[in-house]
């Protein structure tokens, strides 16, 4: 038999998409999304048509669209101005429905999300999807509409803690979309700082992680940041030895030394203490870089003089921006 001309399940049409049952049917029932053939015993039977709009109800949800406004579009009722205008980061419709069975309020993913932006509930259905493509295009373009830092505040990080929550509570169940998403948040976030590489000859930033730490994802988003911004960088990535560390400083002469630390058994005060006080230059005229200790694992006071913790992203920025200050627009000027 084939399908084009008797159709397939509900079952079917799920794996297909990559969803659950509950939610083809959820769409079917809210929106009127459904199949334009029943088989006897009413049983449905999706043809090529039915299945086209599903997956169209599938793409404009994933980039963040609500499915209320998704299936207007998909059903050819579309409302002023959309989708065509740039999407707000605004926060959602109350109520979609978990791919894993049931109906979920204010998720459509599974996932704890919360009361959280439009975008990030695109990004996470995206995710248990395993939708990479979705998610690049989603990331991408809220990078260029919004800015890399209300990106990274009000999106990337709210759907990774999220799928962090859901990891741990759930026997190490959607292992592989924590893995994919931070891969496709680290993706973005390098094509940022790759595309914006600073021209300025300039002392650099340096960004490293702390020699027994390996989350790089917040150093990769300060990287980024700061290419954005057009800061010269210098990236060296997680569990940097303490002496490479300290020869990438001698070597390079930064005016800033960023060490990331997640947890307080991968936090070094010592090292903070010597990179802080490594001096660089020619006799005479030498210098030693600010250090910003990044990370929860540097809790309490700085450890010393020429160190300073930000309390997050936006104040790391601001911090090495105060440090630069208008040399960088000078020289590029």
């Amino acid at each position: 038999m084939s399908e084009s001309t008797h159709g397939i399940t509900t079952g079917a049409v799920a794996r297909h998409l990559g969803v659950s049952p509950t939610t083809v049917r959820s769409w079917e029932q809210r929106y009127g999304i459904g199949p334009a053939v029943r088989a006897s015993g009413r049983h449905r039977r999706w043809m090529p048509q039915d299945v086209a709009l599903l997956e169209e109800m599938c793409r404009l949800t994933a980039t963040g669209v609500p499915p209320g406004e998704a299936a207007r579009v998909v059903l050819g009722r579309e409302p002023d101005g959309f989708p065509g205008e740039k999407m707000p980061l605004t926060a959602p419709e109350p109520e979609d429905v978990s791919p894993g069975g049931g109906s979920r309020p204010g998720s459509g993913t599974g996932l704890p999300l919360g009361d959280v932006r439009q975008e990030c509930r695109g990004l996470a259905r995206a995710a248990v999807r395993l939708d990479a493509a979705s998610m690049e295009d989603l990331l991408q373009r809220i990078i260029q509409d919004y800015g890399l830092v209300a990106a990274w505040e009000e999106v990337m990080v709210p759907t990774l803690h999220a799928v962090g929550r859901k990891w741990e509570s759930s026997d190490d169940r959607y292992v592989e979309v924590e893995h994919l998403l931070s891969w496709q948040v680290s993706t973005a976030l390098r094509r940022v700082a790759v595309t914006k590489v600073s021209a300025a000859r300039l002392p650099p930033v340096v960004l490293a992680c702390a020699p027994a730490e390996s989350h790089t994802l917040p150093l990769e988003a300060l990287a980024a940041g700061l290419a954005e911004r057009g800061f010269p960088i210098r990236m060296f990535g997680g569990a940097v030895p303490a002496e490479a560390l300290d020869a990438a400083v001698r070597r390079s002469g930064p005016a800033v030394v960023v060490l990331w630390s997640q947890a307080r058994s991968t936090a070094s005060h010592a090292l903070a203490r010597h990179v802080a006080g490594t001096s660089f230059g020619l006799r005479g005229a030498r210098t030693t870089p600010l250090v910003l200790l990044a990370g929860p694992g540097w809790a309490g006071p700085p450890p010393g003089e020429g160190l300073l913790r930000p309390g997050g992203l936006r104040e790391a920025l601001e911090v090495i921006s105060t440090v630069y200050g208008d040399a960088v627009h000078a020289v590029e000027a």
